[in-house]
């Protein structure tokens, strides 16, 4: 199986006589700065436990609140990630290797649960059942949220496989069920352990959801630390803790991924595999992907529906919610651009000049992205405080903290579409005499275009729902489609919280359906 998150990369022959294009002077210290711009909140965290000493530090961590935090975390990684990643490989198998009716369509509504925010569907399941909270809540809601991150590789790697394995498999005797847990199953570790990775992780920085269900986390630790009582050392301590929790989730993908190899090799191409029948299944099988709609998609339209009937045209106060739709568009539209931007000299040197230093720059940018928000957020708002006063509460500062945690989005989208730009052209436009950075942008960066597109779109969609770093970092006066809906549910104010919902529902939907098409794409559908 080929790693839909790292493209192959173009390569030539010696003997073909090609040099690869030349790299512009300020392409590799531009992307050194942005990785260690990345870095420096996670540096930040480091060095407030070193300030802090180790016996304060230890009594802040070593407390009875900090494990009552860390087994609810434990728990709900345990319980979410495996019912998360049995559901989303079923859906998988369901809609690509099987004949059940209307795949294509069942396809699409295991990722439109993206589209809704994970505080937007606790607030949906809330309103549905008002007593629901805890753990079992906790699960529940984040399987729904969060599966599809599981599903899009899932099923990206199944249109991938190679049926001659299976194939071969079978004609040794080995029944269809030994055949999955044997020869396929294997193939599909890469996507299992990076859709795991994505689920681990959204779930350690999540904050609206578990806030609403009144289930504590490391993250609304934190963030009560900072809006009730300022606590700086306190939350430093609790965002250690939680930045440790992530580079055990990062150290134990890297220790179940190994290094073997999923590739196919030798000559030819891999056929399209044929669909297996489900006979008298086939209907009965269509129940489980309605069903999984009817929680993740159908439980947000009642609720929502419901308090737009209840609110009326009321709740529709365009002097509220339209200038939340204008700055939501404008800071979409910024963070996005510039995250893209900021992508694009780390993404034409891993394709264009791979090696062990662009290996460890790219590997910053992954590892600073794994921080959640919360920490992000903390991180810049003492650092402007401290030592930059004029940034604090600034768009530049917000805009940064969207770089740090979006940054791979736009990288990988970026990086597949440079691998498929020849790089002749880089080299017959310098041979014109063009400068290099003149030849990148006049041949790859615009047939790159597409690519760049939809690093926008996709870094656009994680900005529009994004919550805590928006709270900790926007400037006074702002008000996102999220803060909005956020500050109305919190005054219990669900009716007015609606509008809100439906808009970044609304503005969702197209990017996701953008992200089905690119992972068709990728695929070879």
């Amino acid at each position: 199986m080929i790693d839909t998150a790292h493209p192959r990369q173009t390569t030539y022959p010696a003997s073909a006589g090609l040099r690869l294009p030349r790299p512009s002077s300020w392409t590799l210290p531009v992307a050194m700065a942005i990785a260690v711009l990345a870095l420096m909140p996670l540096g930040f965290v480091l060095w407030a436990g070193f300030a802090t000493g180790w016996q304060a530090a230890s009594q802040l961590i070593f407390r009875p609140r900090v494990g009552e935090l860390m087994v609810n975390t434990v728990l709900l990684v345990l319980f979410t990630v495996p019912l998360s990643t049995a559901l989303a490989l079923a859906l998988a198998w369901l809609t690509e290797r099987t004949d059940m009716p209307a795949a294509r369509f069942c396809a699409w509504l295991c990722i439109t649960p993206l589209a809704i925010p994970a505080f937007v569907h606790s607030y949906a399941w809330i309103g549905m059942w008002p007593r629901l909270n805890g753990l079992g809540a906790g699960v529940a809601i984040s399987i729904i949220a969060y599966f599809p991150f599981l599903y899009l590789p899932l099923s990206a790697a199944f249109r991938l496989l190679d049926p001659a394995l299976e194939d071969q498999a079978a004609s040794l005797g080995l029944s269809p069920s030994a055949v999955f847990l044997r020869v396929v199953l294997p193939q599909l570790r890469l996507a299992l352990c990076g859709g795991a990775l994505l689920v681990g992780l959204h779930l350690l920085a999540e904050y609206g959801l578990f806030a609403m269900i009144r289930f504590d986390t490391f993250t609304t630790a934190i963030i009560d630390q900072f809006q009730s009582t300022y606590n700086g050392v306190a939350a430093y301590m609790l965002a250690l803790v939680l930045v440790a929790c992530c580079f055990v989730l990062l150290g134990l993908d890297a220790a179940i991924r190994g290094r073997r190899r999923y590739a196919r090799l030798g000559s030819g191409v891999a056929r399209h595999p044929r669909k297996t029948p489900l006979g008298l299944w086939r209907y009965l099988c269509l129940a489980l992907p309605l069903a999984t709609a009817a929680f993740s998609l159908g439980i947000p339209i009642l609720t929502i529906g419901g308090w737009l009937k209840a609110g009326g045209l009321a709740i529709w106060q365009t002097g509220e919610v339209g200038p939340a739709l204008g700055q939501t568009l404008v800071i979409c539209i910024i963070g996005g651009v510039v995250t893209t931007v900021a992508a694009v000299p780390i993404a034409w040197l891993s394709v264009r000049r791979p090696g062990r230093a662009t290996r460890m720059i790219e590997g910053c940018y992954y590892l600073a992205s794994s921080m959640p928000g919360v920490v992000v957020a903390l991180a810049l708002v003492t650092i402007t405080v401290r030592l930059v006063l004029p940034l604090y509460q600034t768009v530049a500062t917000m805009v940064l903290a969207y770089v740090v945690m979006f940054l791979p989005r736009a990288l990988v989208s970026l990086r597949a579409s440079i691998a498929q730009v020849p790089a002749e052209l880089e080299q017959a436009a310098a041979s014109l005499g063009r400068s290099p950075g003149n030849a990148l942008w006049s041949t790859t960066i615009r047939l790159a275009a597409p690519g760049a597109a939809a690093g926008i779109a996709l870094s656009a969609l994680g900005i529009m729902n994004e919550l805590t770093a928006t709270q900790m970092l926007a400037p006074n006066g702002t008000r996102t489609l999220a803060m909005g809906f956020w500050a109305l549910t919190s005054e219990i104010d669900y009716a007015g919280a609606a509008p809100y919902a439906v808009l970044m529902i609304g503005f969702s939907l197209p990017l996701t359906w953008l992200l089905h098409s690119q992972s068709k794409k990728i695929a070879g559908r």
